[in-house]
């Protein structure tokens, strides 16, 4: 809320008032919740027992006096004070009376000249007054503003210096002698989750610990067990279903909250998610008193603001962290030490198999992009091949040991992202003490709440954004089955979709999900369907990539057919065969599709290349696939009749599925095809194609070449031709035959450049081409 609306809801509070409502009027015309307010009102947050008195915890303490002098009265709330309220307010509906409590400002004047002190009240709209007089008054020149800004950002608060807050410690059943039966307790999740509170809750038998319910953004630790939640004493809200909650939430043990992850906060903020108590893991505080949340932001400083009981733990091993991770000692209503250690999770070697995956998920993410990371072997391997890579840009819900990796590579500056540009901003971080130990004070990295990171709006304001899946099946659809059970980290559909809405939202943004071919059975991951399968991710229009360790699949307006032709191709070889059966049954593919059993193994993956020609222009190189039918067939609709009768001596005016398909069918062990394609990684179009086809009688081949008329004179045929004169002496041949026309000068030239010795015979009109080896 600015500070106009908050002058306008100011003046009609005054035109309209009304003494019952007055203080509620007032906390609504700074922008406070509604549902907080209705919850106060109602009793819910008013920690004052007595008739026409208002406490809520840091907030405000209000009182209406009638009989006694309002200064009289002010002036002794000092002692009524017990739960660190911002302002004191009192009233007897004509002159109004304030102290601010941090910094000693003081309010008299009477109720109806409320809008001109508007300001008055502005930390309950986020904003200091300080903050607010420098913004608004004119600077005389530019060495006061430095001066004040640096006074303003460095010089403690006089409640801040000395701060004693040692002798506050208190022990953990000292805290839970505050708990009651049936309280929310809010836990901080993952590395920030306060074991030690945890623990002694966990082993407790007080008689008031029971019916409690904990309330943690997701349970990764192994504090809260299943055991423990059998007993009954404890009941888990969770909104997230992986790890140790997705088991218990199946057998009804564990309650989830389904919600979009932005949303959380406000849910906390707004009060529809009840917290009684707060446990949080801090950083020891510095000489002002700040402490920092570490590793864990998630929803916490909603939570600590919510919650009538705020427990800090404070643990020294945890990092000081940036970004909206500072705490006020103060903002704390007890303090325990911790004991126990940290929650680390140590990198695991990955499987082979994922290092094949993330070079090809690698292979389609560009200089520039921004990324988004998680936690598991495909993002261990993934960050060892996108170390070569330059300016990219981090934006992910968790930072961990191989993003560190990643960062100090070099590949990693941030520089082209719009939200927090120049740093990686994540909510949490996961991973090693070497990790916790780069991340203590280290400015290149930033901790937002997750209403920031998962906000759909704000990831799509960064360019080029790749949201990267692990995931357990895909169909011949598109549809997916995302990870799940013990030891998952992934999320299901709902978290992805926070994702796959950024990367919409992104200019040239997609998404990329990467499975192994097959399972550790031995099955296929790829079937004709994943109905049978839970947390089915049924959005296949948002599912721009599929990768697996033969290939990527890019699924980005092609039809079911085209989609099912290519999730086959990065298919395991063997599985490839029965998936065509299935697909030819459930009339995906065309029941005369070619299959070429013997192809699946002997793709040429290997050839793969990218060469930049004249005038910066950048083409791809790959063998051909079955898949290119479609792109194929509009490079020959492209054609004119001439550059169609240089390529196949005949004047053909069509290429239907039935021509074009076998054309793309490719013999490996006979025929030599490469595709040439310009555009974005993954997504290009085909501009070109060249062929050698071996003779049945001797260790010599057959050559032809094409190039779009929109891309001939960049050398990209010569290119081509001796990237095949190189291909084919790889494979034993001897040399190359070819029949150019008579007039077909261009591609006479193309021979000649290619450094090879050239013997032509003319006849009716065409030239037929011997070119030897040597």
């Amino acid at each position: 809320m600015n500070i106009t609306q908050i002058e306008n809801n100011l003046k009609k509070l005054i035109k309209s008032f009304n003494k019952d409502t007055f203080i509620y009027d007032l906390l609504l015309a700074y922008g406070l919740p509604k549902a907080s307010v209705t919850r106060l009102r109602k009793g819910n947050l008013n920690l004052s027992k007595a008739e026409g008195v208002i406490s809520w915890k840091k907030k405000l303490f209000f009182k209406k006096e009638y009989k006694a002098d309002l200064h009289l009265t002010i002036s002794k709330l000092k002692d009524e004070l017990k739960h660190d309220q911002r302002f004191a307010v009192v009233t007897d509906d004509k002159t109004l009376l304030a102290i601010d409590t941090l910094t000693d400002d003081k309010l008299d004047i009477p109720l109806k000249d409320l809008p001109e002190h508007y300001d008055f009240f502005l930390p309950w709209a986020g904003m200091e007054k300080a903050q607010h007089q420098t913004l608004t008054r004119r600077i005389p020149d530019i060495d006061t503003l430095r001066n004040e800004t640096k006074a303003w950002e460095w010089r403690p608060n006089e409640h801040q210096k000395n701060v004693a807050w040692e002798n506050r410690i208190v022990t953990p059943e000292q805290v839970f002698a505050k708990i009651e039966p049936g309280m929310s307790i809010y836990i901080g999740a993952g590395v920030g989750e306060p074991r030690t509170l945890i623990k002694h809750l966990m082993a407790s038998d007080s008689y008031n610990l029971q019916d409690l319910e904990l309330i943690q953004l997701v349970s990764l630790g192994d504090a809260i067990s299943l055991e423990a939640l059998q007993s009954k004493r404890y009941r888990l809200k969770t909104f997230f279903s992986g790890w140790v909650a997705s088991e218990a939430i199946t057998a009804g043990r564990v309650d989830l909250i389904p919600s979009r992850l932005f949303m959380i906060p406000e849910l906390i903020k707004s009060g529809l998610v009840h917290i009684d108590v707060a446990f949080v893991q801090i950083t020891p505080p510095d000489e002002a008193g700040y402490c920092s949340l570490g590793v864990t932001v998630g929803a916490t400083r909603n939570a600590i603001e919510q919650a009538p009981l705020a427990v800090g733990e404070i643990n020294a091993q945890i990092p000081f962290t940036y970004g909206d991770t500072l705490v006020h000692i103060s903002d704390f209503d007890m303090l325990v030490h911790a004991t126990e250690p940290p929650l680390y999770f140590e990198c695991g070697p990955a499987a082979p198999v994922f290092d094949e995956i993330a070079a090809k998920v690698a292979s389609v993410i560009d200089d520039g992009s921004c990324i988004a990371f998680s936690i598991g072997p495909l993002f261990e391997a993934l960050s060892r091949h996108l170390a070569s890579k330059r300016h990219l840009g981090i934006h992910s819900p968790t930072f961990t040991d191989a993003l560190m990796k990643l960062v100090q590579s070099g590949a990693v500056t941030n520089r082209y992202k719009k939200t927090s540009q120049g740093k990686a901003l994540v909510s949490y971080a996961s991973g090693t003490p070497e990790l916790m130990a780069w991340l203590d004070r280290n400015p290149l990295v930033e901790f937002q709440s997750i209403d920031k990171v998962f906000n759909p709006l704000q990831i799509g304001r960064n360019p080029k954004f790749n949201a990267i899946f692990p995931i357990r099946k895909a169909d011949l659809s598109g549809r997916l089955a995302l990870t799940f059970g013990k030891g998952d980290v992934g999320a299901g559909p709902v978290h992805v979709m926070n994702l796959v809405n950024g990367a919409e939202l992104s200019p040239g943004g997609k998404t990329i999900f990467a499975l192994p071919s097959r399972n550790r059975k031995g099955q296929s991951n790829i079937l004709i369907s994943v109905n049978q399968f839970p947390d089915v991710f049924n959005m296949r229009e948002s599912v721009n990539m599929v990768a697996t360790e033969f290939g990527v699949a890019n699924l980005t307006g092609r039809t079911v057919r085209e989609r099912a032709q290519a999730l086959i191709e990065i298919a395991h070889p063997q599985d490839r065969k029965q998936l065509v059966e299935q697909a030819k049954s459930a009339n995906i593919l065309y029941r005369d599709q070619i299959f070429l059993a013997e192809s699946a193994h002997l793709y040429p993956d290997k050839i793969t290349t990218q060469k930049t020609f004249k005038k910066n222009c950048v083409v791809r190189f790959r063998a051909i696939k079955p898949s290119d039918e479609e792109a194929m067939r509009r490079l020959f609709y492209r054609f004119s009749d001439k550059s169609v009768y240089y390529r196949y001596f005949t004047p053909i005016k069509t290429m239907p599925h039935a021509r074009m398909q076998a054309y793309v069918n490719v013999d490996y062990r006979k025929v030599m095809s490469i595709v040439g394609l310009v555009g974005e990684t993954g997504e290009g179009r085909i501009i070109t194609e060249a062929r050698f086809a071996k003779h049945k009688s001797r260790p010599w081949a057959d050559v032809a070449f094409v190039v779009d008329e929109a891309w001939q004179g960049h050398g990209i045929a010569t290119y081509l031709c001796t990237m095949l004169i190189r291909l084919g002496k790889e494979k034993g041949l001897q040399g190359f035959t070819a029949d150019v026309l008579a007039s077909n000068k261009a591609m006479m030239k193309v021979f000649e450049k290619s450094g090879v010795i050239v013997k032509a015979t003319l006849e009716s009109g065409v030239y037929s081409l011997t070119i030897p080896f040597g």
